[in-house]
């Protein structure tokens, strides 16, 4: 990582006037800032503002800094950011979280935690997403979690979404259930095709038609959550379901699935089972039944992503850890 000595020397100013330059750049003449601009933008020269590291005091803690996209303000995928910190103190690791907004700089951002000289980031999102990796994070120890990236060299630790589907549609069909109902997540959201391909590969490992499995995708945005009443509706006969199981692309969906299947009569789960995904924080065990759903393992993904900087880890590959089912009253 470029130092103020190296702006200085690129910049042929002095050390003090690169420091203007970043802290009072109103003092300087604006050519000189320019050049001082140009050199550190060259070196992708960030601040140090961490004091223990200007003063060459290595003796404590390293750090983990943690680049986290929406997963620090939102209850869904908040367990990811307390394990990576249970996991570092657990090794005498500090970690620093600074939240990435949608509507961020991200290099602004990426500065901010990279001022305070982490020895390796977690790049980590709310819900699998594929990402862009910010240019000043690619010559840094980093992993991602609950994320991807089409480019290479980066390790990631994501949940299995696809087997974790598979594995709930083999316990449903072990347990006779033949007719089911699937309102997948928007295509475009990663993991509803992922989801969708485990629950497929089930059913094709019975043996059982393709054409008899019911499967809708939600148009994207959250005001689509309402369509599921309609999609239930057209599977009714005279009040009666055509569908002994309803699988659902989330909680969410389940949650408006309870309400539109409860308010026509029918029982869950003695005339329609349901199942969810994802597990939300404080919610499966609210519904009345009680939601089956599947765990999205984010303790264990945050634990991973730590564990990789910690231990220093060489593989650069995506890792999928495992979405074990949660069976409840509603099957």
């Amino acid at each position: 990582m470029a130092s103020l000595k190296d702006v200085a020397k690129l910049a042929g100013v002095s050390l003090m006037t690169v420091s203007r330059a970043i802290n009072t750049p109103a003092k300087l003449s604006p050519e000189t800032y320019d050049k001082v601009r140009q050199a550190i933008d060259a070196l992708n020269y960030v601040p140090d503002l961490s004091a223990r590291r200007i003063r060459g005091d290595k003796a404590g803690p390293a750090t983990l800094g943690v680049l986290a996209l929406d997963t620090a303000t939102t209850p869904f995928s908040v367990d990811i950011i307390l394990s990576i910190e249970k996991t570092a103190r657990e090794r005498g690791w500090n970690s620093l979280v600074v939240n990435l907004f949608d509507d961020d700089s991200a290099g602004q951002t990426v500065d901010l935690l990279l001022a305070h000289r982490p020895a390796g980031v977690i790049f980590t999102t709310m819900g699998l997403r594929e990402v862009r990796i910010p240019p000043k994070l690619r010559d840094q120890p980093l992993v991602l979690a609950n994320c991807f990236t089409r480019e290479p060299a980066v390790a990631s630790y994501v949940p299995d979404d696809e087997q974790g589907q598979c594995d709930a549609m083999r316990y449903l069909l072990a347990r006779g259930y033949r007719r089911p109902l699937c309102i997948h997540l928007p295509e475009s959201i990663p993991a509803a095709p992922l989801r969708r391909a485990g629950l497929e590969r089930a059913w094709r490992q019975a043996g059982l038609p393709r054409e008899q499995l019911l499967q809708y995708h939600l148009a994207l945005g959250d005001q689509h959550y309402l369509d599921v009443p309609s999609i239930i509706e057209r599977h009714l006969h005279h009040g009666r379901p055509g569908f002994d199981v309803l699988v659902c692309g989330n909680d969410r969906v389940a949650f408006v699935a309870y309400q539109a299947l409860l308010a026509r009569g029918l029982r869950i789960p003695q005339d329609v089972a349901v199942l969810g995904y994802d597990n939300m924080v404080g919610i499966g065990e609210l519904f009345l039944p009680a939601l089956s759903t599947v765990q999205l393992p984010h303790n264990e993904i945050g634990r991973q992503a730590a564990l990789h900087l910690i231990d220093r880890r060489e593989h650069l590959q995506r890792v999928n850890i495992g979405c074990p089912l949660l069976a409840r009253a509603s099957l």
